[in-house]
C-alpha cells in the first residue's frame, strides 16, 4: 500500500550540456580557441548524462586496491581500479586533456585544453590528478633532449593503455612526479633520496622514499633526489625499456579525506634506475616547469568545482519551492545562488586568462599571476562548496546528492603543489627576484575602472612581507578577477563583483549582496543549460 506521493523533489541533473557555461564559452574563444567550442559541446554533453556520473560515483565507492606480491611471492606493486576508473580515463585522455596539447600547433591548443578540464573534471575529479601530471611533465622533461624524444610522443598520444609495460611497447603514456618526504613536504631541499651515477650506462640509481606520490600505476615519474652537486632532478620509470620492472616499492596507500577515486602512494626505491633531467643540482629549477602547469591545473579543478557545485544548487532551487514559493524565486536564496554565481565566473576567467598565458608564453604574467590564482581560486572553493550544500539543505548532505564528494574534494587544490603559505610566500619571492612580473600583472589591471584603480593604489602601499604575505595575495587575486569581469562580463556581474570584494559592501557570508543588485539575471546566467 501507498503511504504517501513523492513531490516537490528535483529532477536528476541530467542530460545537460556541462559546457554551456556562458563565462567558459567566451574565455575560451577570447584567450584563442575559438575552433574548439564544438569538441567542448560534445565533452559537455557527454559530462551530462547519467552515465559518466555513474562513473564517477563507482570510482569513488570502489577505491583502488594495492597489490603488492602475486600469488607466487614475487614483487608486483601494482594498483587496482574500478573498471569505471578507466572509463573516465579513457575519455580525458581521448579529448586530449593530457599531454596532447604539446604536440597540437594550433594556436590556443592550450586554452582548448583547459576549457576540456574545466568541463571533464566536473564529473569526477580525482582522475584529473594523473592527466594534470601527464600534461605538466612535457616541459621539465624537455630539459634531457634524449629522453624527451623517447617518451614524449606516446606522453601526448590520445589512447589510453593502462597497464605496466616495457614503454615503447605501448600506444600511450602516464607521467607522475615524485617531491615530498617526511621529514620535510614542500621543503624538498630536507630530501634525503640519494643518486648514484652508474659507471657503465650512464644511469643514475636512486634510493630513498617519498611520501606523497599519486597515481603510481603511471608509467613514469619525476623524482628529486640529491647528489654530490645538490638536489637534482631524475625521470624514473616504472617498467625499464628492457621489460625489466624498477624498483619502485609501493608501501601503502593513503587514506584520505577525499580524492578517494586516485590512489596516493608511499613508494621506496633501492638502487633504482633513472636520468637525470636537467643540470645536475638544479632540480627544483628543473621541476618547477612542470609544478607551474599542475598550478594552473589546480585553479582550472578549483573553478571546476565551484561550478559543478553551483549547478547543483541552482538546479535545485529552480525546482524545489517552500513556504509558498520556488527556492529560486525567494530574495534571500536569490541572493545566496547570484553570489556564488559571481564567485564562479571570476573564478572561471581567471583560469582562462591564465591558461592564454601559458598558450602564448607570456612568462612575465604567468609567473606571477598563476600562483596568485592558485592560492585565491583554490582557497574559494570550500567556501563556495560547502555553501552550495546548504542550499540543498539535508538532500545536500547525503552521498546521493554528490555534494559530499565534492566537498571532500575541494580543500585538496589548496594543499597540492604548495598550500597557502607556499604559494603567497613565492609571490613575494617572484616580485623580489622578477619585478618586471609585477610590472605584467599591473599593466593587466590599471586603466580598467576607477573601482580597480583605487584598489591597486591601495596594492601598492602593502607592505612586502612574509606575515602580511596573504593580505598582498589576496588583494592580488581580487583586483585581477575584477578587471577581467569588468571587461568581459555583463555588468551586473562585474558591478556586483567590484561592490562587494573591491568596495567591501559585504558580509561575511555568501548571500550578502547589497541591495540594487540584479541576482535574477545573475543567477538565470549561471543556470544549468
Amino acid at each position: 500500500m501507498t503511504t504517501h506521493e513523492v513531490f516537490n523533489q528535483p529532477p536528476p541533473l541530467v542530460d545537460y550540456d556541462v559546457s554551456a557555461d556562458a563565462a567558459l564559452l567566451a574565455g575560451v574563444a577570447r584567450e584563442g580557441a575559438p575552433w574548439a567550442v564544438g569538441d567542448l559541446h560534445r565533452l559537455g554533453k557527454l559530462a551530462g548524462t547519467a552515465e559518466p556520473q555513474r562513473w564517477a560515483e563507482e570510482a569513488n565507492r570502489y577505491e583502488p586496491r594495492l597489490i603488492t606480491h602475486d600469488r607466487y611471492g614475487h614483487r608486483v606493486d601494482e594498483v587496482e581500479f574500478h573498471p569505471s576508473w578507466h572509463r573516465l580515463m579513457g575519455v580525458a585522455v581521448g579529448a586530449g586533456l593530457a599531454g596532447a596539447a604539446w604536440a597540437d600547433d594550433r594556436v590556443g591548443a592550450h586554452v582548448a585544453r583547459a576549457g576540456g578540464l574545466f568541463v571533464w573534471s566536473q564529473v569526477e575529479a580525482g582522475h584529473s590528478c594523473p592527466i594534470s601530471m601527464t600534461y605538466a611533465v612535457i616541459p621539465a622533461l624537455r630539459n634531457n633532449a634524449d629522453i624527451s624524444g623517447m617518451y614524449e610522443p606516446l606522453l601526448t598520444s590520445r589512447e589510453y593503455d593502462p597497464g605496466l609495460r616495457t614503454p615503447a611497447t605501448k600506444r600511450g603514456l602516464l607521467a607522475g612526479m615524485g617531491m615530498t618526504e617526511k621529514q620535510g613536504g614542500s621543503d624538498v631541499r630536507a630530501n634525503t633520496t640519494y643518486a648514484v651515477k652508474s659507471q657503465d650506462d650512464g644511469a643514475w640509481r636512486l634510493t630513498g622514499h617519498k611520501w606523497f606520490t599519486s597515481a603510481p600505476m603511471c608509467d613514469l615519474f619525476l623524482v628529486l633526489a640529491q647528489t654530490e652537486s645538490g638536489l637534482s632532478c631524475f625521470m624514473m620509470p616504472r617498467v625499464l625499456p628492457n621489460g625489466e620492472k624498477n624498483t619502485f616499492r609501493i608501501q601503502r596507500l593513503k587514506d584520505k579525506l577525499g580524492n578517494r577515486s586516485n590512489a596516493s602512494s608511499e613508494p621506496e626505491f633501492e638502487d633504482a634506475v633513472a636520468w637525470l633531467v636537467g643540470e645536475e643540482g638544479r632540480g627544483v629549477r628543473t621541476i618547477i616547469e612542470m609544478v607551474a602547469m599542475t598550478r594552473l591545473d589546480c585553479v582550472t579543478g578549483s573553478a571546476a568545482g565551484m561550478r559543478a557545485a553551483l549547478n547543483q544548487a541552482v538546479h535545485h532551487a529552480r525546482h524545489r519551492s517552500a513556504f509558498g514559493r520556488l527556492l529560486a524565486d525567494q530574495p534571500a536564496m536569490r541572493n545566496v545562488l547570484a553570489d556564488l554565481a559571481i564567485e564562479s565566473e571570476a573564478a572561471t576567467v581567471l583560469a582562462m586568462r591564465l591558461a592564454g598565458a601559458v598558450d602564448r608564453d607570456e612568462h612575465a604574467f604567468r609567473r606571477l599571476a598563476i600562483a596568485v590564482g592558485k592560492f585565491w581560486v583554490c582557497k574559494r572553493q570550500p567556501a563556495v562548496v560547502g555553501e552550495a550544500v546548504e542550499c540543498l539543505g539535508g538532500n545536500g548532505y547525503v552521498e546521493e546528492s554528490g555534494l559530499p564528494r565534492l566537498y571532500r574534494d575541494a580543500p585538496l587544490n589548496s594543499i597540492w603543489e604548495g598550500s597557502g603559505n607556499v604559494q603567497a610566500l613565492d609571490v613575494l619571492r617572484t616580485l623580489s627576484r622578477e619585478p618586471d612580473s609585477l610590472d605584467a600583472l599591473l599593466a593587466e589591471v590599471t586603466g580598467v575602472d576607477r573601482r580597480i584603480d583605487e584598489a591597486v593604489a591601495g596594492l601598492r602601499t602593502m607592505v612586502m612581507e612574509e606575515g602580511q604575505a596573504r593580505r598582498v595575495v589576496e588583494r592580488m587575486a581580487v583586483v585581477l578577477q575584477a578587471s577581467l569581469l569588468v571587461r568581459h562580463s555583463p555588468a551586473e556581474v562585474a558591478d556586483a563583483f567590484c561592490a562587494t570584494r573591491l568596495a567591501g559592501d559585504w558580509g561575511h557570508t555568501f548571500g550578502t549582496l547589497p541591495a540594487g543588485i540584479d541576482t535574477a539575471a545573475i543567477v538565470e546566467r549561471a543556470a544549468p543549460q
